[in-house]
């Protein structure tokens, strides 16, 4: 379809991969400046001619005859006696031409003292159009009292009408335009070189499309559907500039505005074929791809059968629970075709969470792809059973009660069922968590009543409607703790650690059950896992501490001088450093200057270790203030800790960073 609506042969296949550029089917409008139009017959015209002595080209004045009555705008040819009769923008003439300030460039047929040879020709001279709408001349003298702007009279000069600045016509001069300022650079603005010309504004925002510079184009596009609302090209230039900045929901209402203006318009639904296979809508994009009986792209049709190939499988995967499967036809639907598809993003975030992934769900959840706004003609599409826009909020309110957020969970539920009201799945996942939700509030009411036993019930009864539940374990644990069966309690916390493996809160009441039990090397493990995750947590370094101590006691090994939360011991003589290295256990020496700048740094490093490791001895030794034991350990280069374990070295680190101390630490305090 043309710019003006009339129906264009079909296009050739070869033209189809230029599917997602804008429309460059255009006018020829030449040049800024372009030559007047020939002169019509029965017409004369008197050229008068005055010459100077004082130049030596002399001044050239012209007058014109009117035409069609009116003084004030030229129809005729547009020649000199030197040149081709083209008139160019930027080329200036070589003779020196000045003009008469009493004669006017366009005027009445009055004639002067002179009269020109009956060969000559009209002329005017070469200039430039500036961005103000005036014409700039070049090599003239402009003595004129009054400035030539363009006007809307009947004769052409350019795209618009010669009007004398405030002169008789009764039309008042073009306004100056703003400039757009584009990669950086000022350009003049179409209105400013062609006032209204809505095609021109739309040449330039071709232009700027093409160096993908689409914010821009996309201003030039709005500014010419302003100029003419009822040109469905302009609205699928506009698609495709807003393709090209993500914003795939509004191109793809732009496509279907163009074709409500024209429904025949073949470029508009090659392009909405386009996004929607892009969105995974493949059975609305068959239609415009297949708009006229068979289809206008055989790319985009095998394109578009890809992804509707690997769509069928993912669904297929997802009704049975292969959930597996169903990542795998995510990735594969996303790879053929479909990159820009809501409901595959969320596919896949549900199948990670069905996985017990819920950490990689979060993410992929934060990563998903959001279509603003949704197209209405996509909204009552479905995916596996459910229609598309309904199917996020049904994802969402799955992950927000994994994450026993489940007021949230509850309102993504009831948004789902709004959307679509007679999908099955959907009402069933809403039923379930408003019931889970209820039983929570219930059991934490009764767990602050210290009502343990009815609390760990009404735990279990949400339990039964989502039995993978990591909230919900965790609680019940706590209620078996109370309670005092310990093992019921660590078999809570095994479940709920397998459904969420970081969440901290069942680690630590199975880190507690397991000491009450005195499985200490297992409690030891939980609350070294805990310190990983809380490292500044006081009250699981100091349960750490004594789970360390009990179990060292339990294997037999001598515990002295063992107390919780010590400091850096100092050491100041050869005696002390070596009653220090034979303490049972671990033992870490930091050798030390006070001057020096590492050692200033590690310093408050070691003593947090001192705080998190309560277990090891932790000693320094200013080697400046003790040099015998320096040279009796042999230490050249400060800072260097050494590591001993029951009066063995076992380690030792030159300028350590706190990574690697850190890990040494732990390894050998294990």
């Amino acid at each position: 379809m043309s710019p003006s609506g009339k129906p264009v042969p079909p296009r050739d296949s070869s033209l189809t991969s230029e599917i997602n550029k804008p429309d460059f089917r255009e006018l020829d409008l030449g040049s800024p400046v372009s030559p007047l139009r020939s002169q019509p017959r029965g017409l004369t015209t008197t050229t008068t001619t005055s010459s100077s002595s004082s130049s030596s080209s002399g001044s050239v004045t012209r007058q014109h005859a009117p035409v069609n009555g009116r003084s004030g705008s030229v129809r005729g040819s547009s020649q000199s006696g030197s040149s081709s009769g083209n008139l160019r923008t930027s080329q200036a003439r070589s003779d020196s031409v000045t003009s008469n300030s009493q004669q006017p460039l366009v005027s009445s047929s009055t004639q002067s003292s002179a009269t020109s040879p009956a060969t000559a020709a009209n002329v005017l001279p070469t200039g430039n159009i500036c961005p103000s709408g005036k014409i700039q001349l070049t090599g003239m003298t402009q003595s004129r009292s009054r400035s030539d702007v363009l006007g809307s009279g009947t004769g052409t000069y350019g795209h618009g009408s010669i009007m004398r600045g405030g002169g008789g016509s009764g039309v008042s001069p073009a306004k100056p335009v703003a400039p757009v300022t584009v990669g950086g650079s000022i350009r003049s603005s179409p209105a400013a070189m062609l006032g209204s010309d809505a095609e021109e504004v739309k040449r330039v925002g071709n232009e700027m499309y093409r160096k993908g510079l689409f914010g821009e184009a996309l201003k030039l596009y709005d500014r010419a559907i302003a100029l003419s609302p009822a040109n469905a090209a302009y609205r699928s230039n506009r698609a495709a500039a807003l393709t090209g900045l993500g914003r795939v929901g509004e191109a793809v209402k732009e496509c279907e505005e163009a074709l409500r203006l024209d429904p025949n318009y073949g470029r508009a639904h090659q392009r909405l074929a386009s996004l929607l296979i892009r969105l995974g809508q493949v059975d609305n994009a068959r239609k415009h791809l297949c708009v006229l009986g068979k289809p206008s792209d055989p790319m985009e049709l095998q394109k578009l059968e890809a992804v509707e190939k690997h769509i069928s499988k993912c669904a297929d995967a997802r009704k049975l629970g292969d959930w597996k499967a169903a990542l795998m036809g995510v990735d594969a639907a996303i790879v053929a075709g479909a990159d820009f598809s809501p409901q595959l993003g969320m596919c896949k975030v549900e199948a990670l969470l069905k996985l017990h992934r819920l950490d990689a769900a979060q993410s992929k959840l934060l990563e998903a792809l959001k279509v603003e706004p949704f197209p209405a003609s996509c909204s009552q599409t479905r995916f596996s059973g459910i229609a598309c826009e309904a199917y996020t909020y049904f994802v969402k309110a799955q992950i927000e009660m994994a994450l026993g957020r489940f007021e949230n969970a509850v309102m993504a539920a009831e948004k789902a069922s709004k959307l679509d009201p007679r999908s099955n799945e959907v009402a069933m996942l809403h039923n379930t968590v408003t019931l889970v939700a209820r039983s929570r509030v219930r059991g934490n009411d009764l767990y602050k009543s210290e009502r343990y036993t009815e609390a760990s019930s009404a735990y279990a009864e949400g339990l039964r409607l989502d039995p993978c539940n990591a909230i919900l374990y965790c609680n019940r644990a706590a209620c078996w703790f109370k309670l005092g069966m310990w093992e019921r309690s660590i078999e809570d916390c095994n479940h709920a650690l397998r459904f969420q493996p970081r969440y901290t809160k069942p680690l630590l009441r199975r880190a507690a059950s397991n000491s009450k039990v005195e499985r200490w090397a297992a409690a030891v493990s939980d609350y070294e896992a805990l310190r990983k995750e809380l490292p500044h947590d006081k009250e699981v370094a100091e349960s750490l501490f004594h789970a360390q101590v009990a179990l060292k006691k339990s294997r037999g090994e001598e515990v002295l001088n063992m107390e919780f939360g010590g400091e850096v011991e100092e050491v100041y003589s050869r005696e002390q450093f070596k009653a220090a290295m034979n303490l049972p256990g671990v033992s870490v020496i930091h050798f030390s200057t006070a001057s020096d700048h590492q050692c200033k740094q590690l310093s408050p490093f070691v003593d947090s270790l001192c705080t998190r490791y309560p277990s090891i001895h932790f000693l320094k030794v200013d080697i400046d203030k003790c040099p015998s034991i320096g040279n009796a350990e042999n230490v050249r280069v400060v800072p260097t800790v050494k590591i001993y374990k029951n009066g063995t070295r076992v380690k030792e680190i030159v300028c350590p960073s706190k990574e690697v101390l850190e890990y040494s630490v732990r390894h050998y305090s294990s």
